[in-house]
């Protein structure tokens, strides 16, 4: 599973998350077809992928303003647990959390029966966050 992190611009405390079971890739942007779509005018409508490799997650660019790591301007990274990255030199920071495998489509589907059977979850799911 990986878990994003929005994070607030100054003080660096969680504003809001994302958690992820079975996708292999992650799109982050502007435009509503993300998977987490963040309004600022620094993001990109497609600014960022992170994307399952073997065992290991990658960052990969594709925004115009870049996608940067302590400063730093990359294009593609691995992305291991704790990372924070940028969009844009003043954009949004996101914190990366990796906790254990990522579950296939049926092991995912598995555990979420087991789930509903034992508890009556929330079903709405907040995905915008504005800047």
């Amino acid at each position: 599973m990986i878990i994003l992190t929005l994070l607030h611009p100054i003080q660096a405390t969680p504003m809001q998350n994302w958690s992820f079971e079975t996708e292999t890739t992650i799109s982050i942007g502007r435009s509503t077809d993300n998977d987490v779509v963040l309004y600022s005018a620094v993001v990109s409508r497609h600014h960022v992928e992170l994307r399952l490799e073997g065992e290991e997650w990658s960052i990969v660019n594709l925004g115009t303003n870049g996608t940067y790591i302590e400063d730093q301007r990359v294009e593609q990274c691995v992305a291991k647990d704790g990372l924070i990255f940028r969009l844009a030199t003043s954009g949004p920071k996101i914190l990366v959390r990796i906790q254990g495998k990522q579950l296939s489509e049926g092991e995912a589907a598995s555990k979420e029966q087991r789930l509903k059977k034992s508890s009556n979850p929330d079903p709405s799911r907040e995905t915008f966050a504005q800047f």
